[in-house]
């Protein structure tokens, strides 16, 4: 069963001190929770464009009932203080680049195995993605979907870059700023579960993952979507060097 409304005393004490402040800061346009399975684990997947859309994207999920558990990079964990504060709710460690990365990966499949909300950013950081849109992704998501075959719910944010800036270090909680946090329907991923979990496997699952995240973004901003997705493994369109290259975790 769903881990609702949360069955951790720790998370219910952080929930009760950070919702607050959260919704003072916030004016909230919640939508599409009913898409969020009631019956089995699954895997929320959202656009990341600041350091603040985790605690957004958190606040949703577990505003429409669940407790999720974040995906995040292993070095806020060396962060006195908000160590205490992922380990209490139970979020999970990513160490990048490292013989330990899978183990995420493992941890993450058999907390939906036994009912969970895996939270997990397939951008695999900060778009770079001049107007915020989300960039290609990598395929740590896609594998734990098709491992797991769980339901995919793709959620669109927008509104929390204005409360804190892509790389910004000036926090802006007033006044309170409206945020949007919308979920779509599970991204069906069923044909490709019997298939090679290869490159084109996998980056298939993410790109079906990521077109259902920009088409709810672009109805949250009333905007087209770039044709062609922002991509580091490419070198940019205008300018010399190449684009910063990235590892698939």
């Amino acid at each position: 069963m769903p881990k609702a409304h949360p069955s951790s005393f720790g998370y219910r004490v952080i929930a009760g001190i950070v919702r607050p402040l959260m919704s003072s800061i916030t004016r909230r346009d919640w939508q599409g929770g009913e898409n969020m399975p009631s019956d089995s684990g699954f895997i929320v997947a959202s656009n990341h464009m600041t350091n603040f859309d985790p605690l957004t994207l958190a606040h949703y999920v577990y505003d429409n009932g669940h407790e999720p558990r974040i995906l995040a990079k292993s070095s806020l964990w060396k962060v006195f203080g908000l160590r205490q504060v992922l380990d209490a709710t139970r979020m999970i460690p990513v160490a990048r680049g490292s013989v330990d990365a899978g183990e995420s990966l493992r941890v993450a499949t058999r907390e939906l195995h036994e009912g969970a909300c895996i939270a997990i950013f397939p951008e695999g950081t900060l778009t770079r993605d001049p107007d915020l849109w989300p960039m290609a992704g990598k395929t740590g998501m896609a594998r734990l979907a098709l491992t797991s075959r769980v339901p995919v719910v793709p959620v669109a944010q927008w509104g929390a870059q204005d409360v804190l800036g892509r790389y910004s270090k000036v926090f802006k909680p007033f006044p309170r700023k409206l945020v949007h946090v919308h979920a779509g329907t599970p991204v069906d991923l069923s044909d490709l579960y019997d298939r090679p979990l290869d490159t084109v496997t996998l980056r298939e699952a993410t790109d079906r993952v990521l077109d259902a995240i920009t088409a709810l973004l672009a109805e949250i901003r009333g905007e087209q979507p770039p044709a062609e997705r922002f991509d580091m493994r490419r070198k940019p369109a205008a300018g010399g060097g190449d684009a910063v290259p990235r590892d698939e975790a």
